[in-house]
């Protein structure tokens, strides 16, 4: 009895045993899965004031440099997890440069997931009131990765821009000012392709018809609508504005557009054009020169496009800015009421001291 009693209580310290050792089994795997867990679908992630933040990560980028764009602008709270899970994902070797957003409390699956898929949020690229192409690219390289050197370069290379007529000066007419969306990492080709396109879509049939009633083509309604867009700000002149040019145009008299002359000399601080002004050599001096200048002095706003495209009939071959210095303008008929109008200006602006 004693020896099956010894065999017995052997028997039951072996099944203790077993079951002690798989009980530390199950903690130990159960400790691992917490682990896991936490690792992949714990929250990782913090953000200034619990806001959306943009995480930028340049094109050629190693995950060293990811990790210090991510640092930039949030707070990693295990970075090792996010390091584990980047490399147990690839993540590391597959890194795709653009614009993502980073949402407080994201985990390192949500994260890692987002960043290795490459799904990222296209930017807004706004532009307007903006003077010449180098103007634009510099604006435009603030808001995507390509720089203002590349779009230009890429500007003056494409061959199918110059098929359809484009070159050096005019160059500003194939953008129309508005908000687009791109991906942060478009290069310089991808923007130009974009702003054809763009380009392409608001010359439309109606347009189209419209400059050809005009007798002008959609580049010279451009270099026209930039002259009227810097002769003024009100929108409600430029229709009658654009009807004075086109009455000269067809009259093949100089356009005498003072704004051309500002661009000529390159000082856009002028505040009043003098005689001495329209002596400059260059072929935006119309006073000089009869007929549009080569290119666009701006690049002229949606609403001056369709103001020429529109330009209002009637029998005005002159304006001139009003006495009161309100920015509205006065319109005339004749060269003498045009002259009487513009001695009142004139006479404003001496009273102001505005003298250049």
């Amino acid at each position: 009895m004693k020896i099956r009693s010894k065999i017995n209580e052997k028997k039951r310290r072996t099944i203790r045993l077993c079951i002690l050792i798989s009980a530390t089994v199950l903690a130990v795997l159960a400790m691992l899965f917490s682990f896991a867990s936490r690792c992949i679908w714990g929250e990782n992630v913090r953000t200034p004031k619990g806001e959306n933040v943009s995480l930028f990560i340049p094109t050629h980028s190693d995950f060293q440099s990811v990790k210090d764009s991510i640092n930039s602008v949030c707070y990693i709270i295990k970075p090792g997890f996010f390091e584990i899970l980047a490399k147990k994902l690839d993540y590391v070797d597959h890194i795709k440069p653009g614009h993502y957003i980073l949402k407080d409390g994201i985990s390192n699956y949500q994260l890692v997931s987002m960043l290795r898929s490459g799904r990222q949020t296209p930017v807004k690229v706004v532009f307007n009131n903006i003077r010449t192409v180098e103007q634009l690219a510099g604006r435009i390289s603030t808001q995507i990765e390509a720089d203002s050197v590349s779009i230009l370069n890429e500007l003056k290379n494409d061959s199918c821009l110059k098929a359809e007529g484009f070159n050096q000066y005019n160059y500003a007419s194939l953008f129309i000012p508005n908000t687009y969306e791109f991906y942060w990492n478009t290069d310089a080709k991808g923007f130009v392709k974009k702003m054809t396109h763009e380009y392409e879509n608001f010359w439309n049939e109606s347009r189209l018809e419209k400059a050809e009633h005009q007798n002008l083509t959609p580049l010279q309604v451009s270099v026209l609508a930039s002259i009227v867009d810097k002769e003024t700000t009100k929108i409600s002149e430029m229709r009658t504005i654009s009807g004075v040019y086109i009455n000269r145009l067809k009259k093949r008299m100089p356009l005498q557009a003072d704004p051309t002359l500002v661009f000529a000399l390159g000082n856009f601080e002028i505040h009043r054009v003098l005689d001495v002004h329209k002596e400059i050599e260059s072929p935006y001096n119309t006073y000089k020169y009869a007929g549009l200048p080569p290119g666009p002095i701006c690049i002229p706003s949606i609403a001056a496009i369709d103001a020429v495209l529109n330009a209002e009939e009637h029998k005005y071959f002159y304006f001139c800015a009003k006495d009161d210095l309100s920015g509205s303008h006065v319109f005339a008929k004749s060269l003498d009421e045009h002259n009487a109008n513009a001695a009142k200006y004139r006479k404003a602006l001496n009273k102001q001291r505005i003298y250049k």
